[in-house]
């Protein structure tokens, strides 16, 4: 029979205790893994977004009934986000609070979007060596342009795009928002005589309706030294799942390169660019 060391039988009894708070910390990590997410937050952002598409307030029964939850359980839900002041009431109608209006305006709208469709900016950039920018429409004649990537790796891209403002009329994305209006919105939205930027910009309404005739049929726009002088640029749209323009891809680069044999290319690539970015934005 083998002799044991003092506090050997102790030892023991504390690894098998360790061992078994390790297996509960493990089990019980698994169990939360499962579901982490809480209910309640969830129900509440779901009344907080049917809020939002009643401008002049909704009866909590009226709200209950809308996003399939009882009434008790909207009601509690709400009387905590008026305390919080991301809900508002008048009488007994409930809207969205100022502190909703207040965390908006701190958002960034575009923060997600960015975040999803930089990858394929950044891949299809690289093939067709070529600067590439994103631009997010915001309104019948204007957009954001909210990402960009280079295909040199000797050209930093960032902010060459990003934030500015564009002409319509001088802009390869701006003529492809203006292609979705028709002939008689174009007219109502632009002078007659539109401003210059080189000698190649099209100053005349009437010319620039039938470019964008050209588009339209085309399916992309171009500039060709219209906004700055050895400026070449492609638009292609990104489309919804239901044909909406949601947003346009831009190529970038010397004329050079643009007015050779190079174009027919690169707006293959932008087109199955915008099929992906309209994948990564449903």
């Amino acid at each position: 029979m083998s002799e044991r060391e003092p506090g050997a039988d102790m030892a023991a009894g504390r690894s098998a205790a360790e061992a078994d708070d390790a297996q509960g910390t493990e089990a019980a990590a698994a169990d939360e893994s499962v579901d982490l997410t809480n209910k309640s937050v969830i129900k509440a952002t779901v009344l907080l977004s049917e809020l939002g598409r009643h401008r002049q307030g909704i009866t909590v029964t009226e709200l209950a009934q809308a996003v399939g939850m009882t009434r008790p359980t909207a009601f509690r839900l709400l009387l905590s986000l008026e305390q919080t002041g991301f809900v508002d009431r008048v009488d007994n109608r409930y809207l969205l609070g100022w502190q909703m209006a207040k965390l908006g305006r701190l958002a960034d709208p575009y923060t997600g979007a960015v975040a999803r469709i930089q990858p394929i900016l950044d891949e299809y950039a690289a093939k067709l060596k070529e600067t590439m920018s994103f631009a997010m429409v915001r309104s019948e004649t204007s957009y954001d342009v909210i990402a960009e990537a280079s295909g040199s790796r000797y050209l930093n891209a960032t902010h060459l795009y990003v934030g500015g403002n564009y002409p319509a009329h001088a802009s390869a994305t701006g003529k492809l928002l203006l292609s979705e209006l028709s002939d008689d919105g174009i007219a109502a939205s632009l002078p007659e005589k539109l401003e210059s930027y080189t000698a190649r910009t099209i100053t005349s309404r009437k010319a620039l309706l039938q470019e964008i005739r050209q588009v339209r049929q085309q399916g992309y726009a171009v500039i060709d030294e219209e906004l700055e002088e050895g400026l070449f640029a492609v638009a292609y749209p990104v489309r919804d799942s239901s044909n909406g323009l949601i947003g346009v891809l831009a190529a970038q680069g010397p004329v050079q390169r643009f007015r050779s044999d190079k174009l027919p290319g690169v707006v293959d690539q932008l087109h199955k660019a915008a099929d992906e970015v309209a994948k990564a934005l449903s």
